[in-house]
């Protein structure tokens, strides 16, 4: 049983507003290009020849345009991978760019990305690793954390605004390896002096891992979560350890109800506003490799990952792995761009303008539906019976989440309610997918709710649902 305290304290979290628009961006791109795709490696070792870099065929603007195609906002660099290779000059190391034979030596491909996206209107945002398997200065402490932070800077400093700095926890040197203790906090600081709207995602306090890397949400993806799960992707024996192949395709089952009236009053910590990412790749592995051009997935795989993390209160971080020529490859392009269609054809067939919606008072002057508390609902009508077969809600995250339970029914031919889809958490946006049936009116109900909330609603025509 939850206090009427702790529900209240619940209610009144809120989003930064750096929070709110990353949340608006819904669906970006991670593009994991490097010494990796020359090496034809996942994990590459470290120290490797820099003369490897050599992509003849580089065109940041077909990495944009391709990400653009499947209705992406944002795109996300791995300017650094575990090997320590940089793609831009680093004045810390030569281990970079500027030591490859690549632009003869004067290139600098995270200048080249974020000018391309500034070129399409597409925010820009940088990995970077915190393990480096080449600085010899890694696991000696305060001197690599101050290696790690000149690297930052650079990013931070010289790249235009940044909308994402994606973290991992990644620390795979294992018990006879090098162990290095990085200075979370200290790295946090840094983002917040040089691009204070940065979301810092994953191990960060602003955006957390959905907690696999398959692309599955959780059945109710909670915003409102105890504070604790900031520090849990920070701790070292939670990051990926090994490269096995596996890691990508895990999906965790356990702790699946993060922020439930039930989850929040077990916890005596405090409500922060967390909210989740659901990333995973486009391929089975996260750097290209031509053996799996035959192995990309479908635009209808990914249109069902995208209605579960955009469509569940989450953000859908895609890997697009461009190929050793630097271009995206021709199977990658055109699975993008029929996901793109997919989305906006599923948009397109919203129904609900055509209703006539009562009580009409439930409306505000934008169209929005005031739910003053459980009990609250809707009927939308339709002179003529139509189709449907989905139906979306979307709250105004600007005052918090509140929605805890919502049912769509269909009225029968008989004049009987029918009740074809429940959902519990709504949050940013959630998809509700139901059975096509034929009706001439759909009724909304509010059956749980921690506080006022403010909902827009779609009704979906059945041949565009999933």
């Amino acid at each position: 049983m939850i206090s009427a305290s702790r529900l209240a304290e619940a209610s009144a979290v809120r989003p930064t507003p750096r929070q709110l628009a990353w949340q608006r961006l819904e669906f970006y791109g991670f593009i994991h290009f490097g010494m990796n795709t020359m090496t034809e490696r996942e994990w590459g070792l470290g120290h490797e020849d820099p003369a490897l870099f050599d992509p003849a065929g580089l065109d940041a603007d077909q990495w944009v345009e391709s990400l653009a195609s499947a209705g992406m906002r944002g795109l996300i660099l791995t300017c650094k991978h575990h090997d320590g290779f940089c793609l831009w000059p680093s004045a810390v190391t030569r281990h970079s760019v500027a030591s490859s034979p690549w632009r003869a030596g004067r290139g600098d491909l995270v200048a080249e990305v974020s000018a391309a996206c500034a070129r399409r209107g597409m925010k820009f945002g940088v990995y970077l690793s915190p393990w480096d398997r080449t600085e010899p200065s890694y696991g000696t402490g305060s001197d690599y954390d101050g290696f790690f932070v000149a690297q930052l800077r650079e990013l931070l400093s010289g790249y235009g605004p940044i909308f994402s700095v994606w973290f991992d926890g990644a620390n795979g040197e294992g018990a006879g390896g090098r162990k290095q203790y990085y200075d979370w906090d200290r790295y946090f600081a840094v983002v917040r002096e040089l691009q204070p709207g940065a979301v810092i995602s994953v191990c960060g306090p602003d955006v957390r891992w959905c907690g696999n890397e398959a692309g599955q949400a959780r059945p109710n993806e909670w915003s409102v979560v105890p504070a604790s799960l900031r520090d849990a992707e920070r701790t070292a024996s939670n990051s990926q350890q090994v490269d096995d192949g596996k890691f990508s395709r895990q999906v965790r089952s356990d702790e699946q109800d993060l922020g439930s009236r039930a989850a929040i009053a077990a916890s005596n910590d405090e409500l922060v506003w967390y909210p989740a990412e659901v990333n995973t790749s486009i391929r089975p592995g996260w750097f290209h490799h031509p053996r799996e051009d035959a192995e990309v997935r479908s635009a209808e795989e990914l249109f069902d990952i995208y209605c579960g993390s955009v469509g569940g209160n989450a953000t859908f971080l895609l890997n697009v792995p461009p190929d050793r020529s630097g271009r995206v490859a021709t199977p990658d392009r055109l699975v993008l761009a029929q996901l793109g269609q997919r989305i906006a054809d599923f948009y397109a067939a919203d129904i609900s303008p055509q209703a006539i919606v009562s009580p009409s008072d439930a409306l505000d002057q934008q169209g929005a539906w005031i739910v003053d508390g459980a009990g609250s609902s809707i009927v939308l009508t339709w002179p003529e019976p139509r189709q449907v077969g989905a139906a979306v809600f979307e709250e105004d995250i600007s005052l918090g989440q509140q929605v805890e339970r919502l049912l769509v029914e269909t009225r029968t031919a008989e004049g009987q309610w029918l009740a074809v889809a429940e959902t519990s958490s709504v949050g940013y946006r959630r998809i509700v997918s139901f059975s096509p049936i034929e009706t001439g009116a759909v009724r909304f109900s509010v059956t749980g709710t921690r506080g006022r909330a403010r909902l827009r609603f779609r009704i979906i025509a059945a041949e565009a649902a999933r």
